[in-house]
């Protein structure tokens, strides 16, 4: 492995400790509340940690992976707004967070066939793995859709235990397709999710029972 080879498993190691730190962060503190919370700083990480993987999957021309970051990347902002965050963010870094994905989406258009050869005719990744893979994020990445039409519905930034239902089928097809891919940032940053997932279902069914029970 030569240097950019570090440098780019570097980019995505830090990217995937960027997602982990959020839903641990979530975790104790939904742990705390006897409730499952949607802090601030989960929705901070997110931005963070979306960016950096998303350059992660340019550098390893993996269409799979940009994908998903760019389903759920306004989703992030949308939260941000709802915490009352976006309102206290500079009008420039606001910009440059409005308009990076535009921006990145406008080159990749601009040499279409170039980014069609890069992604989707590799030989060393074959289409039906791009596909799978690609399927792998969607599904991971409907639940930040859900979560958005939930918490519109209820005027408020909600984790609904829905979330951590596609949470965990989401990531056990992203593990699949990391471990077809040899690819050790997948593997490691979706493996760490799963005890969060299944914790936060158990921390929300134990809740809306002793709401239950209140009534």
């Amino acid at each position: 492995m030569g240097k950019n080879g570090y440098l780019i498993y570097g980019i995505g190691f830090l990217a995937q400790a960027l997602f982990s730190a959020r839903i641990l962060c979530q975790w104790i503190l939904s742990e705390r509340a006897k409730k499952v919370v949607s802090p601030t700083i989960f929705w901070v990480l997110s931005i963070a940690a979306s960016y950096l993987l998303c350059m992660y999957g340019w550098m390893r021309n993996d269409f799979a992976i940009i994908l998903g970051q760019f389903i759920s990347y306004y989703i992030y902002l949308w939260n941000l707004k709802e915490k009352g965050i976006w309102t206290k963010i500079n009008f420039i870094f606001k910009a440059f967070l409005l308009f990076t994905p535009v921006i990145a989406g406008s080159f990749a258009l601009n040499d279409l066939p170039n980014f069609i050869n890069s992604f989707f005719r590799s030989q060393h990744l074959p289409l039906w793995l791009v596909i799978f893979g690609s399927v792998g994020q969607v599904v991971f990445t409907l639940r930040f859709i859900y979560q958005w039409y939930y918490s519109y519905k209820h005027n408020e930034s909600i984790l609904p235990a829905g979330f951590w239902v596609i949470s965990l089928t989401g990531s056990l097809i992203i593990v699949a397709y990391g471990v077809i891919r040899l690819d050790p940032v997948l593997i490691l940053g979706q493996s760490v999710g799963f005890v969060a997932y299944t914790r936060n279902l158990i921390i929300g069914y134990r809740h809306a029972k002793i709401l239950k029970n209140e009534k």
